[in-house]
């Protein structure tokens, strides 16, 4: 096999075909993940941008932009191609992001005045694409009925994790990661439980293949969100807490952004 045959049929005909992750392309795309975020740490730190809960809150309308471009590319609003799905769509996204985070920098700088002006220029990026949604609503049919499963697993899995941070200080300091991953978890147990859909994600399908249920992704939180948490909390006691505190924010946007993508999606009736 070539390169080119490799990376087609690796990276390209998964995309092409819709047939979700692989081995491989799951490791690029992790050491791509893990460079960016040290690479784009260091790119912050050099502009003198705190990593804290500033910075968090002027993201928020970033974080959303991603699922939102992706469930309309799913809808068929934008065309599907390999920079309108992940991971791709994501990297756009992520562009969009810095782009705009160093337009606004280079006009007010990392001061106070930064952190709102941000934030309000990802808002007018999310209207823009909610105008395209709102003109083409004709293409949609939404599925309410999605949120009479949703909202009461939900209820239950974000109560089960309310349960660990009276028990695990590891889970309490972290609560918020945990409770956007089991957002996420639950997502995917409705979409697949309950209306036809599939597991994209490599580990994802082999933990539902072995316990044979869609409830297996979440143990597949706990089991990768604990080791990882408390190793980032025991560095953060020696090292570069700002740095800790990047990746967990990273960690928070890999459960938002596909869980919110996976809700629109149902409820938009792809």
């Amino acid at each position: 096999m070539s390169l080119s045959e490799f990376f087609y049929h690796y990276f390209i005909e998964p995309i092409a075909k819709n047939e979700g992750y692989n081995p491989v392309n799951t490791t690029v795309y992790a050491v791509i993940l893990g460079i960016a975020v040290l690479l784009l740490y260091r790119f912050l730190k050099k502009l003198g941008i705190r990593i804290d809960s500033r910075f968090f809150k002027a993201l928020i309308p970033y974080i959303f932009l991603g699922p939102l471009m992706r469930s309309m590319t799913d809808r068929g609003i934008y065309p599907r191609t390999y920079l309108t799905v992940s991971p791709g769509g994501y990297f756009v996204i992520a562009a969009f992001a810095i782009a705009s985070l160093y337009v606004v920098w280079r006009h007010v700088g990392p001061g106070e005045k930064f952190y709102p002006l941000y934030h309000d220029f990802g808002w007018i990026l999310v209207g823009g694409n909610l105008f395209v949604l709102l003109i083409n609503l004709d293409k949609i049919t939404f599925k309410w009925e999605v949120l009479e499963y949703f909202i009461p697993i939900l209820l239950v899995a974000e109560a089960f994790i309310w349960l660990l941070t009276r028990k695990f200080e590891l889970v309490r300091s972290n609560s918020l990661l945990f409770y956007t991953h089991f957002y996420d978890a639950t997502t995917t147990f409705v979409g697949l439980q309950f209306f036809g859909y599939w597991e994209q994600h490599v580990l994802a399908r082999k933990m539902i293949g072995l316990l044979g249920t869609p409830a297996a992704m979440y143990l597949e939180k706990l089991l990768i969100l604990l080791p990882v948490v408390w190793l980032l909390d025991r560095y953060s006691e020696e090292e570069d807490e700002e740095l800790v505190n990047f990746i967990k924010l990273a960690i928070f946007i890999l459960g938002f952004g596909p869980g919110t993508r996976n809700l629109l999606i149902m409820l938009m009736g792809v």
